[in-house]
């Protein structure tokens, strides 16, 4: 893959200086769309909140302040030779999307998307790093969340669209595990546990099912989903720690 980082903090950073809403909302609108209004020139910008609360200016301060992007670029430059099999081009850009206060973003329904439906941004040539208000910002995270996306990329550019529970922790397990991440994790007794009750779902396509066994019951209950008995980002921590064995046919 031929990969194009786009600076986009400071942009979003920029509109936190204007006070009046109507004025920023406006901006952001200016700067995020095409000429003409008809588009998302800057794609990953789509997810950030424009009319946060302080702590988002307080967060993009942050990651300015430790080089999220120059950070970002070394991890695309350290795997770069691992994608070059793949001759797509595409554009990568950061962005803060809050889970942490207000109503625009819900973070379960929000990273599902992010993580499983990214067709529709894959077909206009971005990739887009979210980074979450609700996390203390650092080097290691940003460049987790790069890497991870890169692989993930690779990965369904490979596989296809994940749609079965099945799909998604292999997708997931593989991206996670070739990032070098250690989170999530679970004690070895309650991935017994955790595998007992997600295998017999690993064909169902039920997307209440799907999130209560990949983000655990916690979100099912904030969603109104039937819960599974499972802890928080249940799936994902057994996607990633059986992430070099063989998923049940």
């Amino acid at each position: 893959m031929q990969l194009e980082l786009v600076p986009l903090l400071q942009l979003q950073r920029d509109l936190y200086d204007i006070s009046d809403g109507q004025e920023r909302f406006r901006t952001y609108l200016k700067t995020m769309l095409n000429a003409d209004a008809s588009d998302a020139e800057l794609l990953p910008m789509a997810t950030m909140n424009p009319m946060g609360k302080e702590h988002i200016p307080a967060m993009l301060d942050n990651l300015l302040a430790i080089n999220a992007e120059a950070v970002a670029a070394q991890a695309i430059a350290d795997v770069s030779d691992q994608l070059q099999e793949d001759s797509a081009t595409f554009k990568l850009g950061l962005v803060v999307a809050d889970d942490l206060m207000g109503g625009w973003t819900n973070r379960y329904t929000a990273e599902f998307s992010y993580r499983f439906q990214i067709e529709p941004s894959l077909k206009r040539k971005w990739l887009t790093v979210m980074l979450w208000t609700s996390e203390t910002p650092s080097v290691q995270t940003v460049r987790e969340e790069t890497l991870i996306t890169l692989y993930r990329t690779a990965y369904i550019r490979h596989h296809g669209i994940a749609h079965t529970l099945q799909e998604m922790l292999h997708q997931e397990g593989y991206a996670m595990a070739m990032a070098g991440c250690q989170q999530p994790t679970l004690a070895k007794d309650d991935m017994a546990y955790m595998q007992e009750v997600i295998v017999p779902h690993l064909s169902t396509l039920d997307y209440p099912t799907i999130m209560a066994c990949l983000y655990g019951d916690r979100a099912a209950h904030a969603l109104g989903y039937p819960p599974q008995g499972l802890s928080e980002h249940a799936g994902f921590a057994l996607a990633l720690y059986q992430s070099r064995d063989s998923w049940p046919n």
